[in-house]
């Protein structure tokens, strides 16, 4: 199974700009948790965009 390229780099961005980590560590993360962090993130800011 391939992953799409434009995604991986989606989610590289995603979780550096929240969380402020280099390019090597995020890259050095199993796919399956680049994609937790990111449905994490995901909720997190799911969350505070609904309590403003």
């Amino acid at each position: 199974m391939t992953y799409a390229t434009d995604r991986i780099h989606e989610e590289i961005a995603y979780i550096a700009y929240h969380f402020h980590w280099n390019l090597e560590d995020i890259l050095d993360l199993e796919h399956r948790d680049r994609r937790q962090y990111a449905e994490q993130i995901g909720s997190l800011v799911t969350r505070a965009m609904a309590e403003r």
